[in-house]
């Protein structure tokens, strides 16, 4: 067993060099650090997925790869993922809970041949590596930091990455627009991005990204959710049908299964994550983590906050069931801005439990 991870400085992508390049100015609970906010047309990036091509780069991600002949066993035991028979190919997000249920980190694993490649936000890197190399006790596991950034590429299906350089690459299933991930060598990324540039993509920020991000449901740990989040406060994360999404439901025990089990069969969360649709004529847009009120009382958190270039300011938020059919919710501020849940947004949940129909035919009501 051989355990291989840096404690690396603050990482700067090359892609930062390009023309009209511009990070995130402020501090944001979004993982952003390191790479480009947009280029200099924020919204003309977001314009270039419809009908084309989108190159982000999200090189700032953490990459571990975790290998050796228990690797597949390992992680199944640890990860809300089923990966105990996890093909060559195979990708998937997955999440690590404790004991009660409750979201610590989050990742996306990838099989390429016998070794299984987890990325990750940078934030999470760290103490999620240390967990799982605390984990290993008599396994034959390796984990390995390795020198890769992700490239995502937005509105194009995968021949745009034929005989490109990847350790990897994922075609991604969530409720957005055609992505692709690439895992290339960070020492790549110039020459494969201006490979995909002369193959018709277009280089836009993680702005862009970020948009479709949260248009697709998808939140990221520190910014959308808190420590009480557990996985059915996010129905998209939730595998059902042919779709393959980070909680497997049929798969065996791993820490903080018996709070999704229960939820799953016996009734709901507490909490849902909602798309809202803000107010955009307010002087300043609201900062991550402030809260959602409804009638002057505290409903909800609000997280990823980013403009969309074609429904202006949008933003996730975790709200209490009980209000998610408010007509007009307010978030605290210096300027306090009105917002509304995107009805659209909304998914279709199951409308009767499993467990509840079982206990009411024991109860002779059904």
């Amino acid at each position: 067993m051989t355990n291989s991870i840096s404690q690396t400085p603050s990482y700067t992508s090359p892609l930062l060099k390009r023309p009209g390049a511009a990070p995130l100015a402020d501090d944001s609970l979004v993982d952003s650090q390191g790479v480009a906010w947009h280029y200099g047309d924020p919204l003309g990036e977001q314009r270039a997925i419809d009908g084309g091509a989108a190159v982000i780069d999200r090189s700032h991600r953490r990459v571990v790869a975790i290998t050796g002949d228990d690797a597949a066993t390992f992680l199944n035991n640890l990860l809300t993922q089923k990966l105990d028979n996890a093909a060559d190919g195979f990708s998937a997000d997955a999440l690590d809970l404790n004991i009660q249920g409750h979201i610590l980190h989050q990742c996306s694993v990838t099989r390429a041949g016998d070794t299984f490649y987890l990325d990750m936000p940078s934030y999470i890197f760290e103490p999620f590596v240390d967990f799982l190399q605390k984990m290993i006790f008599w396994s034959q596991v390796d984990i390995t930091e390795k020198d890769l950034g992700i490239l995502t590429l937005l509105g194009t299906e995968r021949p745009l990455i034929d005989d490109l350089p990847a350790a990897y690459s994922r075609v991604v299933d969530w409720d957005g627009v055609a992505r692709i991930d690439l895992a290339v060598a960070r020492g790549d990324l110039d020459a494969v991005v201006d490979k995909l540039i002369q193959r018709g993509a277009k280089l836009a920020g993680l702005m862009a990204f970020t948009a479709e991000r949260v248009r697709a449901g998808e939140p990221e740990l520190r910014a959308d959710l808190d420590e009480r989040s557990i996985p059915h406060e996010i129905p998209r994360w939730i595998n059902r049908g042919e779709k393959t999404r980070a909680v497997h439901l049929e798969k065996g025990c791993y820490r903080g299964q018996e709070t999704v089990a229960r939820v799953e069969n016996l009734g709901r969360s507490p909490r849902l994550l909602v798309l809202l649709q803000l107010d955009g004529s307010a002087p300043e847009d609201p900062a991550p983590g402030s809260d959602v009120t409804y009638g002057g009382r505290r409903i909800g958190r609000l997280g990823t906050v980013v403009h969309d270039c074609d429904y202006g300011p949008i933003a996730l938020a975790l709200l209490k069931r009980s209000a998610i059919e408010a007509d007009e919710l307010a978030i605290s501020g210096e300027s306090p801005v009105s917002a509304k849940v995107d009805a659209d947004f909304l998914p279709d949940e199951e409308s009767t439990k499993a467990g509840r129909d079982a206990i009411a035919k024991l109860r002779g009501q059904n």
